[in-house]
C-alpha cells in the first residue's frame, strides 16, 4: 500500500482555507470511494498520461497535496478540487486520501473548481468557456463578477464566452488542439459559418497563423460585391473597394482609439472608391453578448 505522508498545505495558496473554526474546515483522510465528482467540473478531458504519472509519484511518495471536497452527509463528500489527484490515488491503489473537508454553496464549489483547473492543469478554451456560462446562467453572475472571480479581466471572459459561437466542427479543432483560441476568435469575424468552417480546415491543413488568419478575415470582409442591375458595366469597372494598405494612418489611428475606448473589436471599412473619391464607409463594432452591448452603447453615450 502507498503511503500518505508528506500531507501539505499547497492548496491554501491557492484557494484559501478560513482557518477561523474547525467546523469550517478540517485535513481528514477519507475514503476515496466515499468522495463522488464534482457536478461542476468543467474539465471535460484528462490527459491520461499525465495522470498515470503523477500516480507513480503517489505509489512512491505518498500524496503531497491534500484535495478540497465538501460533505454531503455522514458517509459522503463531493470533490472541489483535484480530481487529478483523485484519480492518481484511485489508480495508484489508495483506499485512503488526505482531504480538506468544508462546507461550500453550490456556486462557491464551482467557482474553485475553475480556479483549481486554471491554475494546475489549463482547461481547453471551450471548457474554459463553458465554465464561465455555468457561472453566469446558474448563478446570475455578469460577465464583471465573473472577472473578479477568477482573477481576469472583463474583456478575457467576453472572448473566451465568444467559443461557445463557433460551428459544432470548429468547436471540435479547438477542443482537440488542431487550431488555437486565437485563431478562432479571428475566424469569428466571419458571419457565414460555411466560410467560417472552410478557413478553419485551411488553417489546419495549411498551418497558417493566427495573423495570417486576421489577414484572410479581413480580406473577406472587404470583397467586391457582386453587382447588381442598379450599376451599369460602364460603372462597375470604375467602381472598387479599398484595401486594407489604402486606409491612411489617421484612418487606422481613429480605428485603434475606438478598439481602446470601446475595449472591443472595432473594423473601419472604406467606402467604395470612385472619380469623385472614397464614398463614405462604415465602422464595424463586435460584442459577445446583449450585456457586452449594453456597456457599449453606455460607454459610447458618456
Amino acid at each position: 500500500m502507498a503511503r500518505v505522508s508528506g500531507l501539505g498545505r499547497g492548496l491554501s495558496s491557492l484557494i484559501p482555507v478560513d482557518g477561523n473554526s474547525d467546523a469550517d474546515s478540517s485535513l481528514q483522510n477519507i475514503l476515496i470511494s466515499a468522495i463522488v465528482p464534482n457536478r461542476f467540473q468543467p474539465r471535460r478531458v484528462f490527459d491520461e498520461e499525465s495522470i498515470a504519472s503523477l500516480a507513480e509519484s503517489i505509489a512512491t511518495i505518498g500524496v503531497l497535496q491534500p484535495v478540497l471536497v465538501r460533505r454531503l452527509d455522514d458517509t459522503s463528500y463531493e470533490l472541489i478540487a483535484g480530481e487529478r489527484r483523485l484519480r492518481a490515488a484511485r489508480r495508484a491503489g489508495l483506499d485512503r486520501i488526505p482531504a480538506v473537508v468544508q462546507s461550500a454553496k453550490d456556486q462557491e464549489s464551482l467557482e474553485r473548481a475553475i480556479v483549481e483547473n486554471l491554475h494546475r492543469a489549463d482547461l481547453n478554451p471551450l471548457e474554459e468557456a463553458g465554465a464561465y456560462k455555468q457561472l453566469i446562467d446558474d448563478f446570475n453572475l455578469t460577465q464583471e463578477e465573473v472577472a473578479k472571480r477568477v482573477g481576469k479581466s472583463r474583456v478575457a471572459i467576453t472572448n473566451t464566452l465568444r467559443m461557445l459561437q463557433l460551428p459544432p466542427a470548429i468547436q471540435r479543432m479547438v477542443g482537440a488542439g488542431e487550431i488555437s483560441a486565437g485563431h478562432a476568435r479571428a475566424i469569428l469575424g466571419i458571419p457565414d459559418q460555411r466560410k467560417q468552417v472552410e478557413l478553419a480546415e485551411e488553417v489546419v491543413k495549411s498551418d497558417m497563423s493566427v495573423r495570417q488568419v486576421e489577414e484572410r478575415v479581413r480580406l473577406l470582409k472587404e470583397e467586391v460585391p457582386e453587382t447588381t442591375g442598379l450599376l451599369s458595366k460602364a460603372n462597375a469597372k470604375t467602381v472598387e473597394r479599398p484595401s486594407q494598405a489604402d486606409k491612411s494612418a489617421g484612418v487606422v489611428e481613429l480605428e485603434n482609439l475606438l478598439r481602446e475606448h470601446l475595449d472591443t473589436e472595432v473594423v473601419v471599412t472604406l467606402g467604395q472608391v470612385s472619380s469623385s473619391g472614397i464614398q463614405g464607409g462604415r465602422i464595424q463594432i463586435s460584442f459577445g453578448s446583449i450585456e457586452d452591448l449594453e456597456r457599449i452603447f453606455r460607454t459610447i453615450l458618456h
